[in-house]
């Protein structure tokens, strides 16, 4: 299977999901859906959500709950999320609750390099934030703004450079010397198969220093639009 060395809380996921219905993943949670918007900070980094919310690095939470694994027509997801989906993994709130606790106690290569939130507390609230915005498909545009802090202002015409994926891939030596191919991310986030235009944002989010890692910082601030935009074709090839 796609997930080992469970935690009680993935236990307990995997013992409903033979059965779960839509209808019973968006019962109402007792979590402070306003507490939760303050702690959807640390998922912000990679997924929107709300009004024109857009997949990034991860993808949209729109209405994620009641949704199988890997379901989210247009973004690719990692083959073992994928096969999560196949096995049956549907995200309702026990699902979603282990998720959080501990990603790869459930889903065992996911490329989400969150390493978990622990206070049972922290994580109800959390989705009943996100619970928000899977009552409705109306509920999800009469939502609060997307939540995430993206660079609006670049250049569109940054975005519309077409990547030369053979000259990002001579250019990756030196990322994959910290980033795995294979998108592994053992203390290191997966780069692989990101969407092209989400890795051209965070890269120049690096480059602006909006983005803190000050290695990153370093490494983007030394390459040009186009160098970013053939490293972002690139990976988004590999498998």
């Amino acid at each position: 299977m796609a997930w080992r060395r469970l935690t009680r809380g993935a236990t307990r996921a995997l013992a409903l999901m033979a059965g779960v219905t839509t209808g019973a993943a968006k019962a109402d949670l007792p979590g402070d859906a306003e507490a939760g918007k303050d702690l959807y900070a640390v998922c912000s980094a990679c997924h929107q959500v709300g009004v024109n919310a857009r997949d990034r690095v991860g993808p949209h939470l729109n209405g994620i709950f009641g949704c199988r694994a890997a379901a989210h027509e247009g973004y690719r997801y990692s083959a073992s999320m994928e096969r999560a989906g196949t096995d049956g993994l549907v995200w309702t709130f026990e699902t979603l609750d282990a998720y959080i606790e501990n990603p790869r106690a459930l889903v065992s290569r996911t490329r989400m390099s969150f390493r978990g939130m622990h206070d049972p507390e922290d994580r109800v609230n959390l989705l009943a934030y996100l619970q928000k915005y899977s009552d409705s498909a109306a509920n999800a545009h009469e939502a609060q703004p997307k939540a995430q802090p993206v660079a609006d202002d670049l250049d569109p015409a940054i975005l519309d450079i077409e990547g030369d994926a053979e000259y990002g891939e001579y250019l990756a030596t030196e990322c994959l010397t910290c980033h795995k191919a294979d998108g592994s991310a053992d203390g290191i986030p997966s780069i692989t198969r990101w969407p092209e235009e989400a890795f051209v944002i965070v890269m120049h989010e690096y480059k602006n220093k909006v983005r803190p890692n000050p290695v990153m910082q370093m490494m983007a601030g030394r390459l040009t639009n186009e160098e970013i935009a053939a490293l972002a074709a690139y990976f988004s090839t590999l498998r």
